[in-house]
């Protein structure tokens, strides 16, 4: 769902200019303020007018019956609407006549726009299909997890969403077949796992004469709950089926067949630099992800700093438990030593879960102590669906629906217990559940005073940097119950540095994929297949993998200069709420805000 994660999730851009803090309101400006809100709730209302699938995503059932425009005319419309928005917000408001805090507003959609304005000459560059998903397992996601079925018109949406699948199939071969005749031809490794990832979705009936597929039982499920005519679930059922075997297979079939003709075309595994104009597409992606200037080589030196720096930290740990050998043997152990192992069955799967949920409630039991604002949605630990287990990553963070029917979900890939760590399970639940990813972005979701397009928006600098601030936090919680749980934080924290050299180093260091695996093995205690997984994941998404480690780090200067400063008058409840209450921020941005907050609170 290209269109709709571009729309929810809006690229940053750096904030050329020093942006104002964010205060209480000016009243003088209070009439101004409230004008420039509606005008951009309005501005994004357009905007989401054109996903339906990022409609349904907020529990909205507007184009419930349609799945998004996958063409590059879409794609160029959307920014042509934002260009327009643009000028109309420049034309009718004016900075000097805002609060401060509607100021930061205006900035931040001012230089959205110009940001998606820099990197939609890119466009042609993004692969559609690839080890990071597809629409053959975004569509099924989408129904099942966000296509609620509160009336007959909801079922009948739900079916011509079926049918309409293979228009977004069209549209996405056809891109792809376009992009290869230019040359730009998907990695080796994307081949098979996206095929298996769709076959996945076409086992069970009406496929063929096993149980009901995994979209069928979820149709049947919801209808079953519908107080119709037993004559009217029948016809719909039987209208489920026909679009399924019809024009829903048909449109996996048109996938395939892309597949099976483009992959003998690929020719090895390569990095953004091989694609024409590849060193600007990286630095617009890099730009995008840090929300900073930073360089490829200047990331990748942090890179290596942090990764030095952590494994000194692991050194002390391996003291602790008494191991004699070297930290590569202990991170073997690590990776082999039944006792770290959950049992690769439904039952270990069932106790990973129940480990995770325990996580998050001693989590709860003590955010009041660090937290002056909870969130108010609830929190689930799921597995990620079997169909979508190859390419998925090892876990993440889905947010609530808007009206709050949906709760914030936190998805773990359980699809080989055998390469999952028991040591880790603390720190991820902490990352992706509480008090990381949900205390940040549900909280977001429930501010009010701020513009839809900051609600739901981000910026994954801060909001990655938030994940892994957080499972350094849930030690000062009292999460991590062992030295090996703390090993655990430290092995995902190491693992994010290493992003920041293997992603600098395969898209513009060419480095290979096995000298990435062979880096990443050697400097953590990840399973191998996760190691894998996670380089396939660099090489199809440019850029995202620096954002984590670069808005930790900026997080904890924050923290320490807060700390320095305010002395016995720091709390870091305060500091805490000073970092979420405003949403998402660009890091220059961010560090307006806590200047802001240590000035208040200096007094």
């Amino acid at each position: 769902m290209r269109l709709a994660f571009a729309l929810l999730l809006l690229p940053a851009l750096p904030i050329v200019q020093a942006a104002a803090p964010v205060p209480v309101q000016d009243q003088g400006t209070a009439a101004q303020d409230a004008a420039l809100l509606k005008f951009l709730d309005d501005a994004y209302d357009q905007q989401l007018d054109l996903s339906p699938e990022s409609l349904t995503q907020l529990g909205l059932k507007t184009h419930y019956d349609r799945l998004d425009d996958y063409t590059d005319a879409a794609a160029l419309r959307a920014q042509a609407l934002s260009e327009r928005q643009l000028k109309a917000m420049q034309s009718r408001f004016r900075p000097d006549q805002l609060g401060e805090s509607a100021r930061v507003s205006y900035r931040l959609f001012e230089y959205e726009v110009e940001r998606g304005r820099q990197s939609l000459q890119f466009r042609k560059l993004r692969f559609p299909v690839s080890t990071n998903g597809s629409p053959a397992g975004d569509i099924p996601v989408l129904l099942i997890n966000n296509h609620k079925v509160d009336t007959l018109a909801d079922a009948q949406a739900y079916i011509a969403r079926l049918r309409d699948t293979e228009r977004v199939m069209r549209e996405v071969t056809a891109t792809m077949r376009e992009q290869a005749a230019a040359g730009i031809i998907p990695n080796k490794v994307n081949f098979a796992p996206a095929r298996a990832d769709a076959r996945a979705v076409l086992v069970g009936a009406p496929f063929d004469n096993g149980a009901d597929s995994t979209l069928m039982a979820d149709f049947r499920k919801k209808i079953g709950a519908l107080k119709l005519p037993a004559a009217t679930k029948e016809t719909l059922l039987r209208d489920a089926s026909a679009a399924l075997t019809g024009p829903f297979r048909r449109g996996y079939d048109m996938l395939f067949a892309t597949l099976d003709a483009i992959e003998p075309q690929s020719k090895g595994n390569f990095g953004a630099w091989s694609l024409p104009n590849g060193a600007g597409y990286y630095a617009d992606r890099l730009k995008t992800s840090t929300t900073t200037d930073l360089t490829a080589d200047q990331i990748h030196d942090l890179g290596l700093k942090q990764v030095a720096a952590i494994r000194q930290e692991m050194e002390a740990i391996k003291r602790e438990v008494g191991f004699q050998g070297t930290l590569e043997q202990f991170f073997a152990k690590i990776r082999t030593d039944p006792q770290f192992k959950y049992p690769n069955t439904q039952a270990g799967r069932e106790q990973y879960l129940g480990d995770a949920r325990g996580v998050i409630a001693s989590v709860m039991a003590v955010a009041p102590k660090y937290f002056r604002t909870l969130p108010k949605a609830p929190l689930e630990v799921r597995a990620v669906e079997k169909w979508r287990e190859g390419t998925a990553s090892t876990a993440f963070y889905n947010p609530p629906s808007a009206d709050g029917s949906r709760p914030g979900i936190y998805y773990v890939n359980l699809v080989d217990m055998n390469q999952t760590q028991k040591v880790q399970v603390a720190g991820i639940a902490a990352h992706e559940g509480a008090p990381g990813h949900h205390f940040q972005i549900a909280r977001q979701q429930e501010l009010t005073g701020i513009p839809k397009f900051r609600k739901f928006g981000g910026y994954g600098a801060y909001v990655e940097g938030w994940g892994l601030y957080s499972e350094r936090l849930a030690n000062e919680m009292g999460v991590y119950k062992d030295p090996y749980s703390r090993f655990g934080m430290l092995s995902l924290q190491v693992w994010r540095a290493i992003r920041l050299v293997l992603d600098t180093g395969i898209h513009s260091k060419r480095w290979t994929r096995e000298q990435a695996i062979a880096y990443f093995k050697a400097n953590s205690s990840v399973a191998d297949t996760d190691i894998a997984r996670e380089v396939d994941r660099y090489f199809n998404w440019p850029g995202q993998a620096t954002s984590y480690m670069v808005g930790e780090l900026k997080i904890a200067e924050l923290r320490a200069r807060a700390e320095r400063e305010l002395g016995p008058r720091f709390d870091i409840r305060d500091f805490h709420e000073a970092v979420l209450d405003q949403g998402a921020l660009p890091l220059d941005v961010l560090d307006e805000q806590i200047g802001r907050y240590i000035a208040a609170h200096r007094q």
